[in-house]
């Protein structure tokens, strides 16, 4: 199984690692749903929002930049929102002529783009904090005690449990389309080994289809109920309070930087 590529949790004993999963996920959210509130422009609240980032990844014992890294991933996708430069109203900065078309950026735009490109990369780089200080069962046993519905959470367990099967299938799928090319390059057009790779896709849809009507058969026949139980009995302790009221702290701290004067 190629469990790695999938797993980004690192092991270690520091206080981030130890604390309750519960407080760990509910700060997570509250604080992914308070940078996302946060105002256009609100710099000193995004500072510190960050600040906190880079102060749990000490606390954790983890690389400064590795959650900053991992979360360049999504920069591709913030890049969606670069068209509000241009039609957010306020004080143009140039004009830009491309064929019959003028772009007049603005500053209000400007300012925009550049505050959700920054909720966007605090909010990923803080769940990906939670991800590498908590082990998976213990996040989907705390999703359990949040009340999130019994479904959603066996269909992200099986997910990822089940990744890595899908993964594996189709490296054989590509394994055996090597050998029967002899390793040599498709002197075809670009069309055909389209073609190729689509029934290869439907190939490996069929198979998971297949696949998963006998786990879940297999599933019942061993007891399942549609709960997954965990060997790590979490009892919230005065560690655990205390952390919570330090994240209530933070976040009061954040929202209030954004409505200074």
């Amino acid at each position: 199984m190629h469990v790695d590529p999938f797993d980004s949790y690192r092991a270690g004993n520091s206080l981030i690692h130890e604390l309750d999963p519960r407080p760990k996920l509910l700060f997570t959210l509250a604080f992914i749903i308070s940078t996302t509130l946060l105002p256009d422009g609100a710099w000193l609240s995004l500072a510190l929002a960050f600040m906190t980032v880079l102060g749990i990844s000490l606390i954790a014992r983890l690389p400064l930049g590795y959650a900053i890294k991992r979360s360049l991933l999504a920069l591709p996708f913030t890049l969606a929102a670069l068209t509000v430069i241009f039609v957010v109203p306020g004080q143009p900065l140039l004009t830009m002529s491309i064929g019959p078309w003028t772009l007049r950026p603005t500053d209000a735009g400007l300012i925009r783009f550049a505050s959700i490109v920054s909720r966007s990369l605090i909010s990923v780089q803080m769940a990906i904090l939670l991800t590498a200080t908590t082990p998976f069962p213990d996040l989907l046993h705390a999703m359990r005690h949040i009340h999130v519905p019994r479904s959603l959470v066996a269909i992200i367990s099986f997910m990822l449990r089940y990744l890595f099967v899908l993964v594996d299938e189709a490296l054989r799928l590509l394994r055996a389309r090597s050998a029967r090319s002899a390793g040599e390059r498709p002197t075809r057009g670009i069309l055909w080994q389209a073609q190729i790779a689509g029934h290869m896709a439907g190939q490996l849809f069929v198979r998971s289809f297949e696949r998963s009507d006998r786990i879940y058969d297999a599933m019942l026949a061993r007891g399942y109920t549609g709960y997954l139980y965990t060997l790590h009995t979490h009892i919230i302790q005065r560690r655990d309070w205390l952390a919570a009221a330090g994240a209530v702290i933070i976040l009061s701290v954040i929202q209030l930087a954004a409505h200074l004067p």
